[in-house]
């Protein structure tokens, strides 16, 4: 169907809610079945390999307990051996109760959202102790998660749970007494700098223009107000979750604004409200609502005849209630089921407050209010087409009401005297249509009135706005850019210029005469891909859209923008800064030249989605990481635009999810999907390193590994192993961002080792936090979201000097308990 007048356009913001929980709950069963049969599969083979080496070392064993001699190999086995039995143990228990280990449905449907990986229970990090007790309590099964304790011989290691799996962390040597380390928040903090994208795709009448000179709209939880001369934002940040609504007061400067219901963390309903605030402060003046509407607020609209006294609101539920409530008191004023069908907006009349319209599929409904009570008229099409749907409608000068369908029809509304002959005597007068005006090819998705009477109509297939005179004569006509969709929604700044909310998450600014241009610009689908440049302040963004985007964080805005064929999920900047690799959906991944946008180099790796691209500290090496289980090593020349092979890295039992470079060159840390930390030496051919307590001390160029000793303390007690999507280092190495599956952007120390460590907090986007990223110098954050398809820059503030290496030799002599997690 026409992706801007069909149906599941029109309806996406309505539907979504709908779908029967039976199948969702079906759905979440299923995949959690997928998820075991994963774990298992790969735990068995991590439990092979260990059996291979044990059987490798025990003649050695047996030697060397002859000659009275242990060396370290023999220490090797003991606490492979152990581990082995271990997992054993764990993954037996664990399936036993994996019925009961589901999860929550909320969670586990956000998780069929987001990607296909195992949910998890994370449990408290517990020091090695003694040999001596581990295999009388695992005879006896009495294996507590929290308490079990394991052999390490060969020197201090800790280990952590993620559903069931023990993984060893080795405490690196600068740090003597790890229980004694004290974990702090930083002392930087962030701010909320910038806010990429709008909320054009799924949502209309969200564009408004303020005497302040500034543009409101909303994208994921935040309320932008946009200076379009200045070019500076402010923002308001009340919300707890998705925006879905707006409107502007009469007196210009109070807005409303709606938002959905969400989850919190734990999967409890967070309850949807309206807040009504004053741009001109950001003060949240009345909350309506809390704990009345259902799933979220659709609609909004303030009353016109008596200054703005009223608010009607239609929330999400099935029933589509309709309520009016005194916006000074917060009181609900009347209520009552308006429709089961979707519905698109809801409008006061502007001369009486008693009459209220609503529109949305198949249906117009006049609505009176009187003493608390409502009475529905429909609106009778009569001879003409009922359209499937009515997307939009204003009150012209003289009171009629137009209407804007997915016919492309403008339908002029009147009151009409009741046909006796037909519906009998003492019937009513109806509504019913007076005029027909053909408009736009495909939907009128916005009708826009202008002081003079003359009327604005935005369209959806053939990306006209039409200026109309106040009789339906059309008077000019401009068409937008195919590149930025249909027209959402329109704005009148002076009566000739006028701001364009687009189906393509652009805004655009301009006239009739000169055209228009974007001032906003935002990515369209969920987005996972996210690197800065190593010396310029400019970051790229890639996601499900196909596009490929190059953002300047000191201007604030898009410098270019590329279309792929597949779907980009991952990139890297070479260290020179001239190019970037961006790896796609298919195994395929691009180098692009960043000045000329051209492709420079193109290969192929496997036939699986790419996760990671990593160039090693030089630029000598790119790591390309797979969900084939491969990590892919490329030798790099000519400035980062020849690419040879030069080895594979075999031996994750599960897909690739993070890596990251030694500060020299040499090797890899690398993360897998069923909760693996894996060490290669590359300069010896991509060699597995067995024994990972070699590598405890490695310095490494970034940090963006989610599993290892400097960052166990971001994981929470009781997560799930998904649950924190990606992490980064900044290059100070004093602290360290959290992207997490709860719609929060976490702010820790570095290092940050030990279970429970305190954290600023900050909120801001409506979907789990697929990627952060610190600038070059440090100086920002960039975070971006799955399907809120924002873009949010933080910048940091506050701060002190010293890096990693003092902070955790100076907490390694102090003794304090660890306290609790600030928040902001």
């Amino acid at each position: 169907g026409d992706v801007f007048g069909g149906a599941v356009n029109d309806v996406s913001a309505d539907s979504s809610a709908e779908f029967p929980d039976r199948t969702s709950m079906m759905e979440v069963r299923l995949q959690a079945q997928e998820d075991e049969i994963t774990l298992l599969k790969s735990s068995l083979a991590d439990a092979l390999r260990r059996i291979r080496l044990h059987d490798q070392l025990l003649p050695l064993l047996k030697q060397q307990l002859v000659a009275g001699e242990l060396s370290l190999r023999a220490h090797t086995v003991s606490v492979y051996a152990q581990e082995l039995s271990l997992i054993s143990i764990l993954w037996c228990s664990r399936v036993r109760r994996n019925s009961e280990k589901l999860g929550n449905p909320e969670k586990q449907r956000k998780r069929l959202d987001k990607k296909a990986a195992s949910s998890a229970n994370l449990l408290t990090p517990v020091t090695t102790q003694s040999h001596s007790s581990l295999f009388p309590m695992a005879a006896a099964g009495k294996i507590n998660h929290k308490t079990l304790c394991c052999v390490c011989l060969l020197g201090q290691s800790i280990k952590m749970f993620i559903r069931g799996r023990p993984i060893t962390m080795y405490i690196p040597s600068n740090i003597q007494n790890y229980e004694d380390l004290k974990m702090e928040p930083p002392s930087e903090r962030l701010e909320l700098d910038w806010v990429y994208g709008y909320r054009g795709r799924d949502c209309r009448a969200n564009l408004y223009f303020l005497p302040t000179g500034e543009a409101v709209y909303f994208i994921a939880c935040v309320v932008v107000l946009y200076h379009i001369n200045k070019r500076t934002q402010r923002h308001y940040r009340k919300h707890t979750d998705c925006v879905r609504c707006l409107t502007l007061h009469p007196d210009k400067v109070r807005v409303a604004s709606g938002q959905t219901a969400g989850v919190d963390k734990d999967g409890k309903p967070l309850q949807p409200c309206v807040h009504i605030w004053d741009s001109t402060t950001l003060v949240t003046l009345q909350q309506i609502g809390l704990g009345t509407f259902q799933r979220g607020v659709g609609s909004v609209a303030f009353s016109f005849a008596d200054s703005g006294a009223f608010l009607c609101v239609i929330d999400d539920s099935n029933e589509h209630m309709l309520s009016v409530w005194d916006c000074n008191k917060g009181t609900k004023y009347a209520e009552v089921k308006s429709t089961n069908e979707a519905v698109f907006t809801v409008e006061f009349n502007p001369s009486d407050s008693t009459n209220i319209i609503t529109c949305g599929k198949s249906h117009v409904y006049f609505w009176t209010l009187s003493t608390g009570q409502f009475t529905k008229k429909q609106g009778i099409f009569g001879k003409y087409k009922k359209p499937k749907f009515i997307q939009c409608f204003v009150f012209s000068l003289t009171g009629d009401v137009l209407t804007g369908d997915s016919e492309g029809n403008i339908l002029t509304w009147g009151k009409s005297a009741a046909d006796v002959k037909t519906l009998g005597k003492g019937a009513k007068e109806t509504f019913q249509i007076m005029r027909q005006t053909r408009a736009h090819e495909g939907s009128v998705f916005t009708l826009c009135t202008l002081q003079g009477g003359a009327l604005l109509s935005g369209g959806g297939k053939d990306r006209k706005i039409i200026r109309w005179s106040a009789d339906l004569a059309p008077e000019r006509e401009c068409e937008i850019p195919e590149k930025y969709g249909a027209v959402r929604t329109i704005a009148d700044v002076d009566g000739e210029e006028l701001l364009v909310g687009t189906t393509r998450n652009a805004i655009l600014r301009g006239t009739f005469s000169d055209g228009f241009v974007a001032i906003v610009q935002g990515h369209v689908d969920e987005m996972w891909g996210l690197a800065t440049h190593p010396s310029q302040n400019i970051f790229l963004t890639c996601g499900h859209d196909r596009q490929v985007c190059l953002w300047n964080t000191e201007e604030h805005k898009l410098d270019w923008c590329i279309t792929l064929e597949e779907y980009g999920l991952c990139a890297g900047f070479c260290p020179n800064g001239s190019v970037v690799s961006v790896g796609l959906s298919t195994g395929r991944w691009l180098v692009l030249d960043l000045l000329t946008r051209e492709v420079v180099s193109e290969s192929t790796d496997g036939n699986e989605q790419l996760s990671v691209m990593r160039y090693s500290p030089d630029g000598s090496f790119l790591a390309v990481g797979s969900h084939d289980n491969f990590i892919y090593i490329y030798n790099v020349t000519e400035s980062g635009r020849r690419y040879t092979r030069f080895g594979k890295c075999n031996g994750h039992s599960s897909f690739i999810t993070h890596l990251d470079w030694s500060k020299d060159g040499k090797y890899i840390m690398s993360n897998s999907g069923d909760y693996e930390i894996l060490y290669w030496d590359i300069a010896a051919g991509c060699k597995l390193l067995r024994n990972r307590f070699e590598s405890k001390d490695r310095e490494w160029a970034s940090y963006t590994c989610v599993l290892g000793f400097h960052v166990m303390g971001v994981w929470l007690e009781g997560s799930d192993g998904t649950d924190i999507n990606a992490l980064c280092r900044s290059h100070s190495e004093r602290m360290v961002a959290v992207a997490d599956d709860f719609c929060k952007v976490h702010l820790f120390q570095y290092p940050c080792p030990k279970p429970k460590a305190p954290s600023h907090r900050y909120e801001g986007h409506g979907s789990h936090v697929t990627n952060v990223c610190f600038t070059h110098s440090d100086s920002h954050l960039l975070s971006m979201g799955g399907k809120d398809t924002c873009i949010l820059q933080w910048k940091v503030v506050g701060g002190g000097v010293g890096d990693s290496r003092e902070r955790l030799a100076s907490a390694s002599s102090t003794s304090t308990s660890s306290p609790e997690p600030a928040t902001s």
